[in-house]
């Protein structure tokens, strides 16, 4: 098996077809480029959902994954470990939070906040016992686990996956009214993402985070940011709630958190809220090992430079620029912030899988999500020239597929 068409064969006869991949198969990378296995390079405009802000095999990232492996991989949190507590300051700087609570994947990160601000309702606020209710957002997308899928207004993740969990109460995005006349005595929690990534990177207006924030807070009830995706400078801020001055109550961050190298994540809050949490309560084998702590040491302190926020500032100025130029030739609508941008393609030009396709033939990878919108989010670290180079093949397929 050598050849993109015989691995991508097996791989469709004796894998789950939970994934539709688009037909390259990758070999290598470097920077914003990679290499699939018959020579031919891409360059990299997903990013792995932005598990790669920082690129492909980032030089600081990797020697210190190298050392790390090296010495000790993995202790469990029976026993402490010379990274962890690097670890634990360094995010908690990061984020301004007292403490930190180190997971594996995004999903259990999210996880993890929902156990605390159910916890916290009962034992703080004094909510009655199997009363609590979190506010979640319509086209929201926090992960796969039943709990998760439970809130998910997308068919595809909900359907047939129940008994569902109860306790969530779904208004529509954007909408703090919504919010607060869903709010009552039992709920406990509102979790949101800055940017819905999943639906298409959709950017709420101006204000709605600010307001959000303060009818938490006067209604005494935690503000859950999920940053996952949106987090550790992907748009053009540390965090995307910097845009607004909003300090949420609790940081659910993943994916760029391990550097494109492990799966580290976390949630972040302060002692009044996380210390709620005690021993045998909550935890992972692999949650916070030397390994993950090492690779997400490094990356708070590339993050603590400023300079991978301030260039996805400058980039993403150039990357939202030129797409607005597409607008009326064959795109509709252009969304996004910092290097992460929702392109809705016309729908009688193709959806956004044939498109994405259009894009891998000229050398650019990329990902449809729902209908005709496509993703764009390439390393923080591409040129700029290359990142010219990839809207400027964009408006190439979009052309071919208009007029074939």
């Amino acid at each position: 098996m050598t050849t993109s068409a015989e691995l991508i064969e097996v791989s469709e006869r004796r894998s789950a077809h939970n994934y539709h991949p688009l037909p390259v198969v990758i070999h290598e990378a470097h920077g914003a480029w990679v290499t699939d296995v018959d020579g031919k390079r891409y360059l990299d405009c997903l990013s792995g959902y932005s598990s790669l802000n920082f690129g492909h095999g980032h030089p600081k990232i990797i020697e210190a994954a190298k050392e790390q492996l090296e010495r000790l991989t993995l202790t469990s949190r029976a026993f402490y470990h010379d990274q962890f507590a690097q670890f634990c300051t360094g995010l908690g700087d990061l984020t301004g939070k007292d403490l930190v609570l180190p997971m594996n994947t995004g999903a259990e990160a999210v996880e993890t906040a929902i156990k605390v601000a159910r916890k916290w309702g009962y034992e703080v606020k004094g909510v009655e016992p199997e009363q609590a209710n979190i506010i979640v957002m319509e086209g929201n997308f926090h992960g796969r686990t039943t709990t998760i899928v439970s809130f998910s207004t997308d068919p595809e993740a909900h359907d047939n996956f129940g008994p569902y969990t109860p306790g969530f109460r779904i208004v529509p995005y954007a909408s703090v009214e919504a919010v607060r006349a869903a709010v009552d005595a039992n709920t406990v929690a509102v979790l949101v993402e800055p940017i819905q990534g999943e639906a298409g990177v959709l950017v709420p207006p101006d204000g709605y985070l600010s307001e959000l924030r303060a009818l938490c807070t006067a209604e005494g009830i935690l503000m859950i940011a999920d940053e996952v995706q949106s987090g550790l400078g992907r748009t053009g801020q540390t965090f995307a709630c910097d845009y607004e001055g909003v300090v949420p109550d609790i940081y659910v961050l993943g994916k760029a958190l391990g550097g494109g190298v492990v799966p580290v994540s976390a949630i972040a809050a302060d002692r009044d809220v996380l210390g709620i949490i005690h021993p045998g309560q909550h935890g992972s084998t692999f949650g916070g090992n030397p390994l993950a702590c090492a690779v997400a040491n490094a990356v708070i302190e590339l993050l603590n430079t400023g300079e991978f926020q301030a260039r996805a500032t400058k980039l993403g100025e150039v990357l939202h620029g030129r797409l607005r130029e597409l607008v009326g030739q064959g795109v509709l609508e252009v969304r996004g912030r910092g290097l992460w941008a929702g392109v809705d393609i016309d729908p009688s030009i193709g959806t956004g899988r044939e498109v994405s396709k259009a894009l891998l033939k000229r050398g650019v990878l990329a990902k449809d999500t729902h209908g005709s919108t496509i993703r764009l989010a390439p390393p923080i670290v591409v040129s700029e020239e290359d990142l010219l180079w990839a809207i400027s093949q964009l408006a190439d397929a979009i052309y071919e597929l208009k007029t074939t």
